[in-house]
């Protein structure tokens, strides 16, 4: 009987070695298990993480782009707005030559009788507040006789040969020339001295 006893004792041992075993075995299954799906969890957010910094980093570089273009727009916006505001008057400066040119013709003329030489006062009075409101607008006559010639503020129509002059200098201006700042608004008609 003790033979049984000691053979039942034995399976009992041998069945809870085998059942420690396979208990052992289902832990360390479980534990590869959730150590897979820890890996497989953390590559997922690694996964994420990456497209998030890239999503990131495209926004960031949109928004940049964005705002390039707002500032390039805000500074071509003020640098019209300047220019407008620069050259306001030239429209009305280039309506208003031809009546100056008229103006100066008519100054030209030496009247002989009173009241032809009081109109002619008149007429000069009215020429420089013309001159004045122009030069407050920044509109000034080109200097010509006696100038070298510049084809940015001159227009030769003729050419002449003296002595009294260097070569390629104005030698009589046929028609004044005018501008506005730095823009030339009409060049000066000119003689040139070749």
């Amino acid at each position: 009987m003790k033979k049984e006893e000691s053979t039942v004792e034995e399976e009992v041992v041998n069945e809870e070695v085998i059942d420690e075993e396979k208990l052992e075995s289902n832990q360390e299954e479980k534990i590869e298990d959730e150590e897979s799906a820890v890996n497989e969890n953390a590559a997922e957010e690694v996964t994420k993480e990456q497209d998030l910094e890239k999503k990131l980093e495209e926004t960031t570089n949109r928004l940049l782009r964005i705002q390039a273009d707002y500032d390039n727009f805000r500074r071509r916006t003020r640098l019209e707005k300047e220019a407008d505001a620069k050259y306001r008057s030239q429209r009305l400066a280039e309506e208003l030559l031809p009546a100056i040119d008229n103006f100066e013709r008519a100054l030209m003329i030496s009247p002989e009788a009173e009241e032809a030489k009081s109109l002619l006062k008149g007429m000069e009075m009215v020429y420089r507040q013309l001159q004045e409101a122009l030069k407050k607008e920044g509109i000034e006559v080109i200097d010509a006789v006696g100038q070298p010639f510049d084809p940015h503020i001159h227009q030769a129509v003729m050419q002449v040969e003296t002595e009294e002059f260097e070569k390629n200098v104005v030698v009589e201006e046929l028609q004044k020339g005018y501008k506005l700042r730095d823009r030339v608004i009409r060049p000066a008609m000119v003689k040139v001295n070749v």
